[in-house]
């Protein structure tokens, strides 16, 4: 693992240098525990440090041709490629990531990579129409200057690329905080890729670090003009309050509760499938996982036989064994957690068929049935690998379950007939939703984002443009104006 070792520092502007906080990190293994890195943590000058070589190097950045802008990411992917596997290792070893997971994220990561490529010649601008003759209206797409991302430590690599890779493509400099508990999956690696890949210093800048160190400093610094978040809506909440009284713009990648509905007509084998891999890829720590399985009541019994089998056959253990499909959660706190949530959801009368054992932070799967409407694990995001099956009888009543939650992200339904699911759809009160699929779904250049709890704005696509740039109206007078004074 000699990337821990090599990346466990701050990169400001195009230097690796240690933090001046008053603590460190300390980055572990979450299925055995071992050390990985330690890194004192940036501090409130790191922070300015960073924005300011930021807002330096933009200026030139943004100045630079697209066309040259796009050879950067070119050489980002020849860098993934080449170095597949250590990359893959490291979000096994830091994130507890199978063999699928890992391959699910670089795989990713290429085609968001691939679609900064186009997006970098996508900030079009427009001539509009002038009531005077002799006017001229232009409008341009400009950088916003800098962009602050904050990542979440379930795809910190991913989600980390995801709004870095188009910030940077439309010309605007970043910084970037990774999860304190994927600091380097999260900012080490994105900021040596793109090192690697020829991107000048200072264009983008990691910070490792916790608000216990900074307060909100990364959220009220002066030089930031878009926030982007990906976490809790708990924090989220709190970042979109910070930044609106500092009148910056944000977007909002937010918690879920997806439901994937099972209609009476479905293909149940296939059905058991999606659920299965939606509920349970990267042991629930997805925010488009399916939390909720709903299942009509004509084909509940042959439905919860098939998926209580399938869910049982699951290999929890080693991420590193490539026949693992159930890893550790993140930390003991979260595998605490999960386990408080099952008990006090039996204790309030629900059904486990199936209870899995945990050890340390590896949980094995739980599935619960008979859980009570007005039990609070139904309306909240778990991030575990715990199914909630809840049976229902007709569309009506399907509707109406998966819309009693705060969220609206992800969804799915399974059904025969293709437009029955899309007018079932359409009533979900949800961003994002799949007929005859699974709930967890990211495609590059499709708008991604969530309605209610679940986030403000979309990324993804040509949102990237909305989010990263601004528009500026130049008006040319060509004659003469008249003043009336």
């Amino acid at each position: 693992m000699s990337y821990f070792g090599e990346l466990a520092f701050q990169y400001i502007d195009g230097e690796w240098r240690a933090g001046t906080g008053s603590w460190d990190i300390v980055d572990f293994n979450p299925y055995d525990g071992e050390k990985l890195a330690s890194i004192t943590v940036a501090g409130v000058d790191e922070i300015d440090q960073a924005y300011r070589a930021a807002e330096r190097a933009q200026k030139a950045w943004g100045a630079t041709n697209p066309y040259t802008r796009r050879l950067v990411f070119e050489r980002a992917l020849r860098v993934i490629d080449e170095r597949e596997p250590e990359l893959s290792a490291a979000i096994t070893a830091e994130c507890g990531g199978t063999a699928v997971k890992a391959a699910f994220e670089l795989h990713l990561v290429r085609e968001f990579l691939r679609e900064a490529l186009h997006l970098a010649l996508r900030a079009e601008g427009r001539i509009l129409p002038s009531p005077d003759d002799t006017k001229e209206n232009r409008l341009y797409r400009l950088p916003v200057g800098v962009v602050g991302v904050i990542s979440p430590f379930n795809f910190p690599f991913l989600l980390s690329i995801k709004s870095v890779a188009p910030a940077i493509a439309l010309g605007n400099a970043v910084v970037l905080k990774p999860h304190q508990n994927t600091p380097i999956c999260g900012g080490g690696l994105v900021a040596k890729v793109f090192e690697e890949a020829g991107l000048p210093a200072g264009v983008l800048n990691v910070v490792v670090t916790d608000i216990a160190e900074i307060g909100d400093a990364l959220i009220e610094h002066p030089v930031p003009r878009v926030i982007s978040f990906t976490g809790s809506d708990k924090v989220g909440r709190h970042v979109a309050t910070v930044a609106a009284s500092h009148f910056k713009r944000t977007v909002l990648e937010l918690g879920g509760n997806s439901a994937l509905i099972v209609l009476d007509d479905a293909d149940v084998d296939y059905a058991v499938d999606a659920a299965v891999f939606s509920r349970f890829i990267h042991q629930g720590q997805v925010c488009m996982a399916a939390n909720r399985v709903l299942v009509d009541r004509s084909v509940e019994a042959e439905f919860t036989e098939k998926f209580v089998a399938k869910v049982k056959s699951l290999k929890v253990g080693d991420p590193g064994d490539p026949a693992t499909h159930i890893g550790p959660l993140i930390n003991a706190g979260q595998a605490e957690a999960v386990n408080t949530l099952l008990d006090q959801s039996v204790a309030d009368g629900a059904t486990a068929l199936v209870r899995g054992e945990t050890n340390g932070t590896l949980v094995a799967p739980s599935v619960l049935t008979g859980i009570k409407a007005d039990s609070p694990i139904l309306t909240q995001e778990i991030f575990g690998p715990v199914a909630l099956l809840i049976p229902f009888d007709g569309e009506e009543e399907a509707v109406r379950i998966a819309n009693a939650t705060p969220y609206g992200l992800s969804g799915a339904v399974h059904t025969r007939d293709i437009e029955r699911g899309v007018r079932v759809a359409k009533r979900i009160d949800t961003g994002m939703i799949h007929v005859n699929d699974g709930t967890v779904h990211d495609e590059a250049i499709v708008p991604f984002g969530g309605e209610k709890h679940s986030g403000v704005g979309r990324l993804n696509g040509d949102s990237m443009v909305d989010v990263f740039t601004t528009t500026k109206w130049i008006s040319i007078q060509h004659g003469r104006s008249q003043f009336p004074f």
